[in-house]
């Protein structure tokens, strides 16, 4: 008897866990994604201390998430450290820069910005990733993939793992 408790209450647990996240909010999904992306990505600076620095162009919500989650963890030998950009304008040197779909009008002047420093841009908007950035999100099926440029990936100097490399779709 206690035995089938435990497996009931051991399914039912799981159930609830599955539902949370199929529930899970697309700006915590992207979060999610953009940190593990850094996982993945070898910098040229790699091996330098200071800051690793997210840049996000647009979504209050993604920033809040990523700040609120992984601001001031440590990676290796820096520190996590996100940026809020509200334009192309305002964009610094940084290692990762998320640019959300409601401002992918102004990607031309954000790669521009960033070409050829070490920034892996990762968008959200079909298209951007022929367009060159390095990592674009695309719903496919009704499931969130992403695509994967390795020409703008090398013209940035940063090596992706085989692994990443086998979970996206290449272009």
């Amino acid at each position: 008897m206690i035995k089938k408790i435990q497996v009931l209450a051991l399914a039912s647990f799981l159930a609830c866990g599955s539902v949370f996240a199929q529930d899970r909010p697309m700006h915590e999904v992207y979060s999610m994604m953009v940190f593990n992306f850094t996982r993945y990505v070898q910098w040229p600076d790699q091996a330098a201390s200071g800051e690793f620095v997210i840049g996000v162009v647009g979504s209050n919500e993604i920033y809040k998430t990523l700040t609120d989650w992984y601001g001031g963890k440590p990676r290796g030998s820096k520190t996590y450290v996100i940026k809020k950009f509200s334009s192309a304008a305002e964009i610094t040197d940084c290692h990762v820069l998320y640019i959300d779909k409601a401002k992918s009008g102004e990607f031309d002047a954000a790669n521009a910005k960033v070409k050829g420093k070490g920034t892996l841009v990762i968008t959200d908007k079909n298209g951007l990733g022929e367009k060159g950035s390095g990592i674009n999100f695309k719903t496919v099926d009704n499931k969130l993939k992403f695509e994967l440029n390795q020409k703008a990936i090398e013209a940035s100097n940063l090596k992706v793992s085989g692994s990443l490399s086998s979970m996206a779709i290449l272009i």
